[in-house]
């Protein structure tokens, strides 16, 4: 298996975002969540490898605000505007279609792409996503509310307050190691307040019958960052999805239940 590539790829606008390239063969494209300090390689980098060494090209990207990507102020981190600089970026790499796989905001961005762009997208794999409900859902739970309270408490985010954040995206606390905090804060620390205060993630819900490739959903039945009714959404609504539950599991089905989540997703990009 190739080692693993950096690159900071060219978006137009004078921008650039950071994309970890691994493997060779059909392309992957992982998009994670909006967590403080997330970037690709934190969120899917034993995900990534192990797609690579089963034929794939697996591109792990720091969306626009996040990790090594270039954090502009001058605009909402809308949907469109995020989706769109991962977009771009594919096309500066020339890849005009690939399977994507998103993970909380990462996997509404993915929606995104999916409806406003169909032809790019190969087939979706998406890991409790966001902007399958109102902003008043999301914002009345827990693990929400608790990621509110580190961003904006009174000393602004500490490396206490980010633990209690990850913990809470997990049924096993063992599983966000001391190491992962202090990587995410000194990431965290780089990233303007503007980036969260801009986010906008609406709710794509009633458009998920337009997706018309196959569909792969894996959800936590204790996630507290986004409810499992999303699961069942899918499952009514789009033509060609396998929905798959775990429990014992929060938000984080893929560091959770890494090895499950690898063996499926690589049978359903071998098999559909």
């Amino acid at each position: 298996m190739s080692e693993p590539v950096s690159r900071l790829v060219d978006i137009g606008e004078g921008l650039h975002l950071h994309v970890t390239d691994v493997g060779a063969g059909a392309p992957v494209v992982f998009l994670h969540g909006s967590g403080p300090g997330a970037s690709g390689p934190s969120n899917f980098g034993g995900n990534g490898a192990f797609l690579a060494s089963h034929g794939y090209r697996a591109l792990l990207i720091d969306s626009l605000g996040y990790g090594r990507s270039d954090k502009p102020v001058d605009r909402e981190y809308t949907l469109e505007v995020m989706a769109g600089a991962a977009l771009r970026a594919l096309d500066t790499l020339g890849i005009p279609k690939a399977t994507f796989v998103g993970n909380s905001q990462g996997g509404a961005q993915a929606i995104w792409i999916a409806l406003n762009a169909p032809e790019r997208v190969e087939a979706l794999v998406l890991m409790a996503p966001g902007g399958l409900e109102a902003r008043e859902t999301y914002m009345g739970l827990r693990g929400i509310r608790s990621m509110m309270k580190a961003l904006y408490g009174p000393d602004g985010l500490t490396p206490e307050g980010l633990k209690i954040v990850f913990e809470r995206q997990v049924v096993d606390p063992s599983l966000v190691p001391a190491e992962l905090i202090a990587e995410r804060y000194a990431v965290a620390k780089g990233q303007p307040l503007h980036v969260f205060q801009s986010m906008r993630v609406t709710d794509q819900s009633e458009r998920l019958n337009e997706l018309k490739m196959p569909v792969l959903a894996l959800w936590g039945m204790d996630d507290c960052f986004c409810p499992v009714s999303g699961a069942t959404k899918i499952a009514e609504r789009v033509p060609n999805a396998r929905v798959v539950l775990f429990t014992r599991c929060g938000h984080w089905v893929m560091v959770e239940h890494a090895d499950v989540f690898n063996r499926t997703l690589v049978d359903f990009l071998n098999h559909g």
